[in-house]
Protein backbone atom coordinates (compact mmCIF):
# COMPACT_ATOMS: atom_id res chain seq x y z
CA UNK A 1 0.00 0.00 0.00
CA UNK A 2 1.23 3.42 -0.89
CA UNK A 3 1.59 6.01 1.84
CA UNK A 4 0.15 9.46 1.82
CA UNK A 5 2.41 11.83 -0.10
CA UNK A 6 4.24 14.18 2.23
CA UNK A 7 4.58 16.91 -0.39
CA UNK A 8 2.15 18.66 -2.67
CA UNK A 9 4.36 19.07 -5.72
CA UNK A 10 1.68 20.86 -7.72
CA UNK A 11 1.27 23.47 -4.99
CA UNK A 12 5.06 23.80 -4.72
CA UNK A 13 5.38 24.40 -8.48
CA UNK A 14 2.51 26.87 -8.41
CA UNK A 15 4.14 28.79 -5.53
CA UNK A 16 7.52 28.75 -7.32
CA UNK A 17 5.86 30.19 -10.43
CA UNK A 18 4.18 32.92 -8.35
CA UNK A 19 7.57 33.82 -6.83
CA UNK A 20 9.13 33.91 -10.29
CA UNK A 21 6.35 36.22 -11.52
CA UNK A 22 6.82 38.52 -8.53
CA UNK A 23 10.60 38.56 -9.03
CA UNK A 24 10.00 39.52 -12.65
CA UNK A 25 7.54 42.21 -11.62
CA UNK A 26 10.13 43.71 -9.25
CA UNK A 27 12.75 43.62 -12.02
CA UNK A 28 10.41 45.49 -14.37
CA UNK A 29 9.54 47.98 -11.62
CA UNK A 30 13.24 48.63 -11.00
CA UNK A 31 13.91 49.21 -14.68
CA UNK A 32 10.79 51.12 -15.76
CA UNK A 33 9.21 52.34 -12.54
CA UNK A 34 6.46 50.81 -10.43
CA UNK A 35 3.65 52.68 -12.22
CA UNK A 36 4.93 51.54 -15.63
CA UNK A 37 4.63 47.85 -14.77
CA UNK A 38 2.71 45.93 -17.43
CA UNK A 39 1.55 42.34 -17.53
CA UNK A 40 3.16 42.04 -20.97
CA UNK A 41 6.59 42.97 -19.61
CA UNK A 42 6.23 40.61 -16.65
CA UNK A 43 5.02 37.75 -18.85
CA UNK A 44 7.94 38.20 -21.25
CA UNK A 45 10.41 37.95 -18.37
CA UNK A 46 9.04 34.62 -17.21
CA UNK A 47 8.51 33.20 -20.71
CA UNK A 48 4.71 33.28 -20.62
CA UNK A 49 2.03 34.92 -22.64
CA UNK A 50 0.18 37.66 -20.70
CA UNK A 51 -3.08 35.67 -20.46
CA UNK A 52 -1.19 32.83 -18.74
CA UNK A 53 -0.41 35.16 -15.83
CA UNK A 54 -4.12 35.20 -14.99
CA UNK A 55 -3.89 31.61 -13.77
CA UNK A 56 -1.55 32.91 -11.04
CA UNK A 57 -2.72 36.51 -10.49
CA UNK A 58 -6.18 37.82 -11.32
CA UNK A 59 -4.91 41.23 -12.48
CA UNK A 60 -2.04 43.68 -12.43
CA UNK A 61 -3.48 44.98 -9.16
CA UNK A 62 -3.21 41.46 -7.73
CA UNK A 63 0.49 41.53 -8.59
CA UNK A 64 0.78 44.97 -6.98
CA UNK A 65 -1.01 43.56 -3.94
CA UNK A 66 1.46 40.71 -3.54
CA UNK A 67 4.38 43.09 -4.06
CA UNK A 68 2.93 45.51 -1.49
CA UNK A 69 2.70 42.69 1.04
CA UNK A 70 6.30 41.65 0.32
CA UNK A 71 7.54 45.23 0.67
CA UNK A 72 5.87 45.83 4.03
CA UNK A 73 6.82 42.38 5.31
CA UNK A 74 10.43 43.26 4.54
CA UNK A 75 10.03 46.58 6.33
CA UNK A 76 8.51 44.90 9.37
CA UNK A 77 11.41 42.45 9.47
CA UNK A 78 13.97 45.28 9.17
CA UNK A 79 12.28 47.31 11.90
CA UNK A 80 11.95 44.27 14.17
CA UNK A 81 15.65 43.55 13.72
CA UNK A 82 16.48 47.19 14.48
CA UNK A 83 14.25 47.14 17.56
CA UNK A 84 16.11 44.12 18.91
CA UNK A 85 19.33 46.16 18.94
CA UNK A 86 17.90 49.54 19.93
CA UNK A 87 19.71 51.64 22.57
CA UNK A 88 17.96 52.48 25.84
CA UNK A 89 18.24 56.29 25.87
CA UNK A 90 15.07 57.92 24.40
CA UNK A 91 16.72 60.25 21.86
CA UNK A 92 19.07 57.50 20.76
CA UNK A 93 16.10 55.15 20.31
CA UNK A 94 14.30 57.73 18.19
CA UNK A 95 17.38 58.19 16.01
CA UNK A 96 17.93 54.43 15.75
CA UNK A 97 14.37 53.84 14.60
CA UNK A 98 14.57 56.77 12.15
CA UNK A 99 17.75 55.48 10.55
CA UNK A 100 16.41 51.93 10.28
CA UNK A 101 13.31 53.07 8.40
CA UNK A 102 15.15 55.67 6.30
CA UNK A 103 17.73 53.13 5.16
CA UNK A 104 15.08 50.55 4.27
CA UNK A 105 13.02 53.13 2.37
CA UNK A 106 15.80 54.71 0.31
CA UNK A 107 17.34 51.36 -0.61
CA UNK A 108 14.68 50.74 -3.28
CA UNK A 109 12.78 53.52 -5.08
CA UNK A 110 10.17 51.25 -6.67
CA UNK A 111 9.50 49.49 -3.39
CA UNK A 112 9.17 52.77 -1.50
CA UNK A 113 6.78 54.16 -4.10
CA UNK A 114 4.59 51.07 -3.90
CA UNK A 115 4.57 51.28 -0.11
CA UNK A 116 3.96 55.01 0.26
CA UNK A 117 2.64 56.60 -2.93
CA UNK A 118 -0.72 56.10 -4.56
CA UNK A 119 0.66 54.60 -7.76
CA UNK A 120 -2.70 53.89 -9.35
CA UNK A 121 -6.15 55.31 -8.73
CA UNK A 122 -7.66 51.83 -8.69
CA UNK A 123 -5.10 49.98 -6.55
CA UNK A 124 -5.93 49.45 -2.92
CA UNK A 125 -4.07 46.76 -0.99
CA UNK A 126 -6.01 43.83 0.39
CA UNK A 127 -6.31 43.44 4.17
CA UNK A 128 -3.78 40.59 4.02
CA UNK A 129 -1.21 42.66 2.12
CA UNK A 130 -1.88 45.69 4.33
CA UNK A 131 -1.42 43.76 7.60
CA UNK A 132 2.41 44.04 7.73
CA UNK A 133 2.09 47.80 7.22
CA UNK A 134 -0.22 48.04 10.21
CA UNK A 135 2.10 45.80 12.25
CA UNK A 136 5.06 48.04 11.37
CA UNK A 137 3.15 51.13 12.45
CA UNK A 138 2.02 49.47 15.68
CA UNK A 139 5.59 48.46 16.44
CA UNK A 140 6.68 52.08 15.91
CA UNK A 141 3.80 53.28 18.09
CA UNK A 142 4.93 50.99 20.93
CA UNK A 143 8.52 52.15 20.64
CA UNK A 144 7.42 55.78 20.64
CA UNK A 145 5.19 55.17 23.67
CA UNK A 146 8.13 53.61 25.52
CA UNK A 147 10.03 56.88 25.14
CA UNK A 148 7.03 59.01 26.09
CA UNK A 149 5.54 59.93 22.69
CA UNK A 150 1.88 58.92 22.74
CA UNK A 151 -0.07 61.67 20.95
CA UNK A 152 -1.29 60.61 17.49
CA UNK A 153 -0.47 64.06 16.09
CA UNK A 154 3.14 63.66 17.25
CA UNK A 155 3.31 60.24 15.61
CA UNK A 156 1.90 61.69 12.39
CA UNK A 157 4.40 64.54 12.47
CA UNK A 158 7.28 62.13 13.00
CA UNK A 159 6.06 59.93 10.15
CA UNK A 160 5.72 62.93 7.82
CA UNK A 161 9.16 64.22 8.82
CA UNK A 162 10.97 60.96 8.09
CA UNK A 163 8.86 60.20 5.01
CA UNK A 164 9.53 63.68 3.64
CA UNK A 165 13.28 63.22 3.99
CA UNK A 166 13.02 59.82 2.30
CA UNK A 167 11.06 61.34 -0.60
CA UNK A 168 13.50 64.25 -0.93
CA UNK A 169 16.47 61.86 -0.94
CA UNK A 170 14.94 59.60 -3.58
CA UNK A 171 13.76 62.46 -5.77
CA UNK A 172 16.77 64.76 -5.56
CA UNK A 173 19.86 62.72 -4.71
CA UNK A 174 19.23 59.00 -5.25
CA UNK A 175 22.19 57.02 -4.02
CA UNK A 176 23.66 60.11 -2.37
CA UNK A 177 23.46 61.51 1.12
CA UNK A 178 22.10 65.04 0.72
CA UNK A 179 19.01 64.37 2.84
CA UNK A 180 20.29 61.44 4.87
CA UNK A 181 22.82 63.90 6.35
CA UNK A 182 19.88 65.94 7.65
CA UNK A 183 18.18 63.03 9.40
CA UNK A 184 19.92 63.42 12.77
CA UNK A 185 19.32 67.18 12.75
CA UNK A 186 15.63 66.81 11.88
CA UNK A 187 15.06 64.11 14.49
CA UNK A 188 16.92 66.26 17.03
CA UNK A 189 14.60 69.19 16.28
CA UNK A 190 11.59 66.91 16.69
CA UNK A 191 12.96 65.56 19.99
CA UNK A 192 13.65 69.12 21.20
CA UNK A 193 10.11 70.12 20.30
CA UNK A 194 8.80 67.28 22.48
CA UNK A 195 11.27 67.96 25.28
CA UNK A 196 13.09 64.62 25.01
Amino acid sequence: MLGTPSRDRIAERREATRREILDAAWAVAHEKGIAALTLKDVAERVGMRPPSLYSHFASKNAIYDAMFGQAWTGCLEAMTDAASRMPAEPRARLLWMSHAYFEYAVADLARNQLMNVRISADFEPSPEAYAPSVATFEQARRTMAEIGIRDDADLDLFSALIGGLVDAQLANDPGGDRYSRLLDRAVGMFADHLGL
